[in-house]
């Protein structure tokens, strides 16, 4: 993505690091559990129904190296092999729009947008799709 004057930054740049990504998972997790309770329990929880710190912390290491930082998920987990990950759990339109209205809550609470909320926007959906292996 390019700034004024043609500099081109990552969106891990733009969002301002892995400390603003890690909050917008954490965001994240707490819309999750907090309105989309279905979409929360197919994750370890917490005793009060709370999506668990693993889970987070596995999701914002993946998320700072696919957004353009450090590879820390790939060093420790390996390839993310998304949909081989999530082919135990059957993802249908239900579940992707469960997603991502949980991850459009978590950017708008972080003020995120201008054109790293476009591309967030676009590559969300596409892989949220990508995802689907259930029928509708």
């Amino acid at each position: 993505m390019s700034e004024p004057g043609g500099t081109r930054k990552t969106p891990f740049e733009l969002l301002g690091g892995a400390d603003k990504i890690r909050t917008l998972v954490e965001k994240f997790y707490d819309v999750m559990s907090e309105r989309e309770p279905e979409l929360a329990r197919l994750h370890p929880c917490d005793p009060d129904g709370r999506v668990a710190r693993t889970p987070r912390d596995r999701f914002a290491l993946f998320l700072i190296g696919w957004l353009g930082g450090p590879e820390d998920y790939v060093q420790q987990h390996g390839h993310p092999r998304l949909r081989m990950r999530h082919g135990r759990v059957a993802v249908n339109i239900a579940m992707r729009d469960a997603w991502m209205r949980c991850m459009h809550a978590a950017m708008d609470a972080e003020n995120i947008s201008d054109d790293v909320r476009v591309f967030l926007d676009g590559r969300f959906a596409e892989v949220a799709d990508f995802l689907r292996n259930a029928p509708d």
